[in-house]
């Protein structure tokens, strides 16, 4: 990633200045104590630009700067994972940062327990209406539940009226949609409707430093899915052949493609339109080991069987279809990652004896070594992830 034009990032000056505390009362009550980043002055901008992509900026708390340094107060530690990739972004930013002082971590940016002044808290939507309101923001879109309220609201409360809390509260959302009802169809897709702002379904998302285009009226999308995916990244070894099934707009894909090493990335949806917006995003982000394709899953098998060394089965409604064209992909001793929907009474038994049925068709064998409950879908039925290795 390029960071700036040359010449804005600027060396190192050669000063031993020690911290300046920001001149903060301790008893002051509009002030917060908060981990921070500390950078020259004048190589703010461009490293603050950095960070936010990883969403760890606290834009609660003010910035302040003594005669040498600025400090960027953090809402979160980064992970170890996040660090290394902060560390790639600066690429020649890293040799412009400050010498570690005693409570600095990872190199020279990171500080502890420091007091910074805080902006003044913004109401929440919560706070407006006088009860929560379900909804998830992807980019600059709000996309309200079609069953926004909780029941704690016994008056009618008017969608528009929750519009505009939602803009009032995130300054940053410039579109308030409302979901009609479920994901459904083949490609799933919501029915969603326009309420309040600009009229569009379009935006662009950020996540764990990568930007994705999203077309929420032609390709699904959702955020709530960023720390699963964050955790199969993890997974993947350097040489690493990942196939991702259904892919839509790449949110699996480009994050390994980014962050990991895989020798490649096969993305793969039937969708069209997820498959133009694919394309869209490897260009964004730059990546270059990823294989885009416009094909039925089921005919994966053909060209790349044996070839997966992870296999990406992302569709929870009815990836039990395409369980027996996973095991053909995965070579022996590779990993399929199986979403499905399941009830609380049999949460991961049921998708077990589907994933071993499919595997001794092929005279194969599994080990499961994880089984997670990545999160509730409505109640009483969860989305859960199998992690299951082929040999």
């Amino acid at each position: 990633m390029i960071l700036s034009p040359p010449g804005i990032i600027k060396p190192p000056k050669m000063i031993d200045s020690k911290m300046t505390q920001n001149p903060i009362p301790r008893t002051d009550p509009d002030s917060a104590v908060r981990d921070a980043f500390r950078i020259f002055k004048e190589n703010g901008e461009p490293i603050r630009r950095v960070l936010d992509e990883f969403n760890i900026v606290d834009y609660d708390c003010k910035p302040f700067a003594d005669d040498v340094y600025l400090y960027l107060p953090l809402h979160r530690s980064p992970d170890k994972e996040e660090c290394s990739a902060i560390r790639d972004r600066l690429t020649s930013g890293i040799l412009c940062l400050p010498r570690p002082i005693d409570n600095a971590e990872y190199f020279g940016g990171y500080v502890k327990n420091l007091l910074f002044q805080t902006h003044k808290k913004a109401p929440t939507v919560s706070d407006l209406l006088g009860f929560s309101v379900a909804y998830e923001i992807i980019g600059d879109i709000a996309v309200l539940d079609d069953k926004f309220t909780d029941g704690e609201s016994d008056s009618e409360i008017s969608v528009f009226d929750v519009a505009d809390a939602v803009l009032t509260a995130h300054s940053a959302v410039k579109t308030v949609l409302l979901s009609k009802g479920p994901i459904s169809g083949e490609f799933r897709t919501r029915d969603l409707e326009f309420i309040a702002g600009a009229d569009t379904k379009r935006t662009v998302h950020k996540e764990y430093g990568c930007k994705y285009k999203v077309d929420l009226g032609r390709a699904y999308f959702t955020p709530r899915l960023s720390a699963e995916r964050h955790r199969i990244m993890t997974q993947i070894a350097d040489g690493d052949t990942v196939i991702d099934m259904f892919a839509g707009v790449g949110p699996y894909s480009i994050l390994i493609a980014k962050s990991a090493k895989p020798a490649r990335v096969i993305a793969n949806d039937k969708n069209d339109a997820a498959v133009e917006l694919l394309k869209e995003n490897i260009a964004l982000n730059k990546v270059q080991n990823i294989i885009a394709l416009n094909e039925d899953a089921l005919f994966l098998s053909q060209k790349y069987a044996g070839a997966g060394d992870h296999i990406i089965m992302n569709l929870p409604h009815n990836a039990c279809d395409f369980l027996e064209t996973a095991v053909t992909l995965c070579k022996s001793g590779g990993v399929i990652h199986y979403y499905a929907m399941t009830s609380e009474s049999d949460l991961f038994e049921s998708s077990v004896e589907r994933i071993r049925d499919a595997a001794k068709k092929q005279g194969r064998k599994i080990e499961v070594f994880e089984m997670k409950n990545v999160r509730s879908y409505a109640p009483h039925q969860y989305n859960i992830c199998l992690d299951v290795r082929i040999v």
